[in-house]
């Protein structure tokens, strides 16, 4: 390689090296996250300390990577081992922020990871605000995966993050190129049909990540506005105690059921069948016991009654009042993330009543709502979708190295993880699920989706 070419290459290469420190850095953050959380402590306060000598770490130790590797992973003061998880996640996060900076900024055609309405923008038009909301969903994704699997609950505020980075700064991200460009030329260079819609899936490649509204489907963005809606109006209502909780009881129910639990341990011990350590590792032995969760889904049916009501309500007015005017691409792209937002958790959430109903224990913990709902929010609604049936198959997938490999990998996991992996899955490998359903079904003639 010549000098010209190596000079020439050298501004990307910097780039990407500070992604990658980046990157590593909220990997620390989230270390932080995972240990703190779980144990309602703040995450901002006190300063970071050695766990076993509690000495306050200066910023040498907390050098994302590096400091482990130069302390030996061992604390410099009292020499305790330092778990390699933190340098793990850390460089974890620090490769996932290079791989999304590099699809959506570097990747050669074919493999660019940008919305569809951003795709045909001009060069010199920055997509930073989707490069940091897809960072925030893949260090929230890891965050929330670590979580779950330590203690089978997700941390709500981590599913909330993503959601609310994508509702503020893709519609506003939006506004701008049609600011830079004008509204009408902007969006007639995308290639949407006005009439009919434009594809989903076309020759020319998958419409990727947040699919707008169409711009002329006042009732579609009109219907998920007025479910959103629904959704806080069903939160006061609980907060009022006008509707139930769902599962309010169940802390009251477990103290009971742990004293009978104890007493079925001393035997399962006794058969050599189980161990205490194995029961207490395994928090879900206990949440599957509770024996009134077709009930607790009647309560949930009713919390969603009034989103529905007025999604069909915000659907009708809508279209009534938009007629044939098109609306503002920001709009369009609010729609979009509001229905990523609704599908992804509505999905989940459908199969948790549905197979609570069915056999009588709690299907899928209301995180992995929220989850899927954050994921939607930040990649449209097609993406939380082939993810959620995605996760089937990494749950398989880790079910075989455990049946192969034993040790850690034949531990239960709850479903939050699978979701996790799967929808970083579906990211990565979308050109390639995209050939399989071209071939599969051919391309889609417009049909009205987004």
């Amino acid at each position: 390689m010549s000098w010209y070419e190596i000079t020439e290459t050298l501004p990307s290469v910097i780039r990407l090296l500070f992604v990658l420190s980046f990157g590593a850095c909220v990997g620390s953050l989230v270390n932080v996250l995972v240990y703190r959380m779980p144990l309602g402590l703040s995450v901002i306060t006190p300063p970071s300390r050695c766990p076993s000598c509690e000495t306050r770490l200066t910023w040498r130790e907390n050098v994302p990577v590096l400091g482990w590797l130069l302390l030996g992973g061992k604390c410099r003061f009292c020499k305790s081992p330092i778990s390699p998880e933190y340098p793990i996640v850390e460089a974890i996060v620090g490769i996932g922020f290079v791989a999304i900076f590099w699809l959506v900024h570097v990747a050669p055609e074919g493999f660019v990871l940008q919305p569809e309405w951003a795709a045909n923008a001009s060069p010199e038009l920055p997509v930073l605000p989707i490069t940091l909301v897809w960072w925030c969903l893949f260090a929230c994704l890891v965050a929330m995966t670590l979580v779950d699997a330590k203690t089978s609950t997700i941390p709500l505020v981590l599913a909330w993050i993503p959601a609310v980075f994508a509702v503020v700064l893709l519609p506003a991200h939006a506004a701008w190129l049609t600011l830079q460009h004008g509204e009408m030329e902007f969006i007639e260079s995308l290639g949407w049909a006005f009439t009919d819609g434009p594809e989903w899936i076309s020759e020319e490649g998958w419409m990727w990540a947040i699919p707008a509204v169409e711009p002329y489907n006042w009732g579609m963005l009109g219907g998920v506005l007025g479910a959103l809606v629904g959704l806080g109006a069903s939160a006061v209502l609980v907060e009022t105690k006008l509707l139930r909780r769902s599962f309010a009881d169940y802390e009251e129910w477990e103290k009971g059921a742990i004293v009978e639990a104890e007493r079925e341990l001393e035997a399962a011990v006794a058969r050599g069948a189980m161990t205490r350590a194995e029961v207490r590792e395994n928090p879900a032995a206990m949440w599957i016991r509770y024996p009134h969760a077709r009930r607790e889904m009647v309560k949930e049916i009713l919390f969603l009654a009034v989103p529905a009501m007025l999604a069909m309500g915000g659907s009708f007015a809508a279209a009534a009042l938009g007629g044939d005017s098109a609306m503002p691409l920001w709009l369009s792209v609010l729609g979009g993330v509001v229905l990523g937002y609704l599908a992804g958790g509505g999905i989940v959430w459908a199969v948790r009543i549905f197979g609570s109903i069915a056999f009588g224990k709690e299907a899928m913990g209301i995180g992995d709502v929220h989850l899927m709902a954050g994921v939607g929010a930040c990649l449209g609604w097609i993406d939380p979708v082939l993810a959620f049936f995605g996760a089937a198959f990494v749950a398989i997938f880790w079910t075989i190295l455990g049946m192969v490999l034993g040790g850690g990998f034949r531990r239960a996991m709850p479903y939050g993880p699978y979701l996790a992996v799967a929808t970083v899955l579906v990211v990565l490998g979308k050109p390639w699920i995209e050939e399989a359903m071209r071939i599969a079904w051919g391309p889609l003639a417009p049909a009205g989706l987004p």
